[in-house]
């Protein structure tokens, strides 16, 4: 069973980078932008979409948390990460050529 602990920085980042609806939220949205602004909103976005995907993981029984300080840095890393999804989706759609 998956668990995050209070501090485990290298359990946030694989659940942050791997973390499918962070993936397709940011790459629908950073693709549909249509100035590289939106990308923030993307990046936001997706970070949302993954907590929720994770309180619904926890909730189910799938994933334990225990502490308190592993969800916000949850929240930061799959922002960071969601940004950069969007940013790829954005250049891949917007390049010339």
């Amino acid at each position: 069973m998956i668990s995050l602990s209070e501090f485990n920085p290298m359990g946030l980042l694989l659940i942050a980078a791997l973390n499918p609806v962070v993936i397709l939220v940011a790459v629908l949205m950073g693709r549909s932008a249509d100035q590289w602004q939106k990308l923030f909103v993307a990046a936001f976005a997706s970070s949302l979409a993954g907590v929720v995907l994770i309180w619904f993981v926890t909730f189910a029984g799938l994933m334990t948390v225990s502490g308190f300080g592993g969800t916000g840095g949850l929240l930061i890393a799959q922002m960071f990460f969601g940004l950069l999804w969007a940013s790829g989706a954005y250049f891949l759609a917007h390049r010339s050529g």
